[in-house]
């Protein structure tokens, strides 16, 4: 039986914080691990099939052939394709592999750019498997998924027509790695329909688990060209991609650029012609040929005007699909850059500088902290991240020292299905009063400061990023979709050059108590009223609890028709600390104090006037009733406790909030000098959500 998701979250967690899902530890993809599986082919003399991405139409998926040509598919082996197949021979090169009928021109141009840097390479690419004695017909690539290095397992049946493979092929059709490493991201996605259409820097990012920074090229930045340089000086990968125009097809423009199209950025050079500098960037389609017919294209006559060595080495008179153009062109041209590194270094080119990379998995969840954009009243609900930044500001803006990145986490399995939202993130100064602010920040802090610093605007893309100069200090940052109350995943990260510290905001700090206050002479009438129900050990089960608090406590207060006999046996069990499974006078009048306080604590609460908490006022009342709660926590109470409505009733209400204060107490008195094997986190989340 599948774990709740509760139990997963804490597992996941549990192995990130044992270093399960870095690239020394990747999380076996879908739980096929690799090893296993290649020693039982082996003992078992059987050549692996992938009942995860099965050579079937189901992993072609739709929009890729027509009906008829996919009753024509054949998934073969490369043995069935050529007497002598090949992982890979000799030097890899982008010039290896040119496209196929599917539509991921953006994936193979981050693989062309891959190409140029060894290291990273072979960490997508395990470059030690054969086709040998000890193959099995099981390949292995790794990617970097929202968060994590996966293990991603492969058969080899490729699919075919005519005996000639559909998608990328190799330009010498004895080597494999570039099909292989296609199926095995197409297995990723989904299928290979669901590869149709994208940015290089989706598939850099997951060749890399890096840092990512995108330029837009239409309004350039001063020092573009400085830019650039660093990225190739320190080992980056380049991506770009020219403008879709009129047609939805990669039409070929008279200047030889196509429309709507992903090039790979594959080197950046100065040289002087005819005595002026000129910078030029060189770029590669990935269909392996049709180039730019424009300035410093190979047949231009501008090259003769360089010298003879600068020309020997750059130019390659052949339609292989690379050309050079000047970065004015570039710019015109094009719409994007995007840069991916596995080291914030190139930020400013200072190889000794120490730049400090944090991630954060967080979610928007519709009524608790889904608060959308800062013109709504629950904007403060909204995911807060507190930083304190230390170190010397020169007050330039150039000397930028803070890159934040909000990627959306999608909750599909398929990419086609996956609908981005539009996302952003706001910066905020924490000074005077609120430095002393523990936990989430309220809405007064939004109305009396404005933003220091955000996003351009909001994206409905995977993940939108901004490079930022912010003096020392504390900071929050905010991040965001601006429509209210939809749920999504997110994942922050944020770059910051020297010392920084970095929080999840939405908890407290230190224990909060809060004491039902209890009155002599009123407790000695709830004593006899007790003593109305209980049994002849004078005690109260849970049949009398039911009865005593949906007849005469809350008569007349709840909406939903009383407490079940299952919640009346949990606060039983709750309260009866001389564990008879039956509540004596002490433990009664002690719960009865309790429901009254947290009846009192609901209904000044329900500022709505509905006789129902919003999930908003959820969080206030849980604060008011003298416990902090962090998002995680509060949006696993929604899911537990609220109605389909998203609403709270008084009953579970007061269901939730016993538990939550009596797990409190009782974590903190079993971890009073002993090591836990459960974290609070972990000990609330499973005590609220079972």
């Amino acid at each position: 039986m599948a774990l709740p998701g509760v139990c997963m979250s804490i597992l996941n967690a549990r192995n990130t914080k044992n270093g399960y899902g870095t690239f020394a530890k990747p999380e076996p993809f879908l739980n096929q691990d690799y090893e296993r599986l290649k020693q039982y082919c082996l003992i078992q003399g059987v050549r692996f099939i992938d009942k995860m991405f099965p050579p079937d139409k189901t992993s072609i998926g739709g929009d890729v052939l027509e009906p008829a040509d996919l009753s024509r598919v054949e998934w073969l082996r490369p043995a069935k394709l050529v007497p002598n197949p090949s992982f890979e021979a000799g030097e890899i090169s982008r010039f290896d592999f040119g496209q196929g009928i599917v539509g991921n021109c953006w994936f193979l141009a981050s693989i062309g750019s891959l190409t140029f840097q060894k290291q990273i390479f072979q960490q997508v690419v395990p470059l030690e498997q054969r086709f040998d004695k000890k193959y099995c017909g099981l390949f292995h690539f790794r990617f970097w998924r929202f968060g994590k290095w996966v293990d991603v397992v492969i058969d080899d049946k490729l699919p075919t027509i005519n005996g000639q493979l559909i998608f990328v092929h190799s330009s010498d059709p004895t080597v494999f790695w570039p099909a292989l490493l296609e199926k095995a991201y197409a297995k990723v996605c989904g299928s290979y329909s669901d590869m149709n259409s994208g940015t290089p820097d989706e598939a850099l990012v997951d060749f890399t688990g890096g840092v990512h920074m995108c330029i837009e090229l239409q309004d350039p930045p001063g020092d573009l060209w400085e830019q650039m340089c660093r990225a190739g000086q320190f080992k980056c990968l380049m991506g770009c991609g020219t403008t879709q125009g009129d047609s939805a097809g990669n039409a070929v423009l008279p200047n030889g650029l196509v429309q709507g199209h992903a090039y790979a950025v594959t080197g950046v050079k100065q040289m002087m012609s005819n005595g002026t500098p000129v910078q030029l960037v060189r770029l590669w389609n990935p269909w392996g040929a049709t180039e730019w017919n424009g300035a410093w294209s190979d047949e231009s006559r501008l090259w003769q005007t360089v010298s003879p060595e600068d020309r020997e080495s750059c130019l390659a008179m052949r339609d292989d699909g690379e050309f050079w153009m000047t970065l004015e062109d570039f710019c015109k041209f094009y719409l994007l850059l995007d840069i991916c590194c596995l080291y914030p270094n190139f930020l400013d080119g200072d190889s000794s500088c120490h730049w400090k990379t944090t991630f954060y998995e967080g979610r928007w969840v519709a009524g608790t902290t889904a608060g959308g954009s800062m013109n709504n009243a629950s904007f403060w609900s909204n995911p807060q991240y507190r930083i304190q930044i230390a170190g010397e500001y020169s007050g330039r803006d150039d000397e930028k020292n803070l890159l934040v990145s909000l990627m959306q986490k999608p909750d599909k399995r398929n990419r086609r299905m996956v609908q981005n939202l539009y996302i952003g993130f706001i910066v905020f100064e924490v000074t005077g009063e609120f430095k002393a602010q523990r936990g989430k920040f309220p809405a007064a802090f939004f109305r009396r400061n404005r933003p220091v610093a955000q996003s351009k605007g909001y994206k409905n893309a995977r993940e939108v990023m901004a490079f930022f100069a912010l003096k020392s200090g504390e900071y929050l940052i905010v991040p965001l979709n601006p429509t209210p109350n939809e749920t999504a995943s997110f994942i922050l990260t944020i770059v910051s050059k020297g010392e920084t510290h970095v929080q999840e905001n939405s908890g407290g700090h230190g224990d909060v108590q809060h004491d039902i206050q209890e009155n002599g002479e009123e407790d000695e009438k709830k004593r006899t009223m007790s003593r109305q129900y209980s049994d002849m050990y004078e005690e109260v089960d849970a049949e009398k609890l039911q009865r005593l608090l949906n007849e005469h406590i809350l008569k007349g207060d709840m909406k939903s028709g009383g407490f079940s006999i299952d919640a009346c046996r949990s606060m039983v069990a709750l309260m009866d600390t001389s564990i008879t499974g039956k509540l004596n006078d002490e433990e009664f009048v002690h719960l009865w104090n309790k429901v009254v306080g947290y009846k009192d604590v609901f209904f000044r609460s329900d500022v709505s006037q509905t006789g129902t908490l919003s999930l908003i006022e959820l969080r206030n009342a849980i604060t008011a009733s003298g416990n902090t709660i962090n998002d995680e926590i509060l949006n696993l109470m929604a899911l537990r406790y609220g109605a389909s409505s998203g609403h709270i009733t008084l009953e579970s209400f007061i269901s939730l909030i016993l538990r939550f204060d009596r797990v409190n107490q009782i974590f903190r008195h079993l971890s009073n000098g002993k090591d836990m094997t459960l974290r609070e986190p972990e000990w609330l989340s499973l005590s609220m959500y079972t």
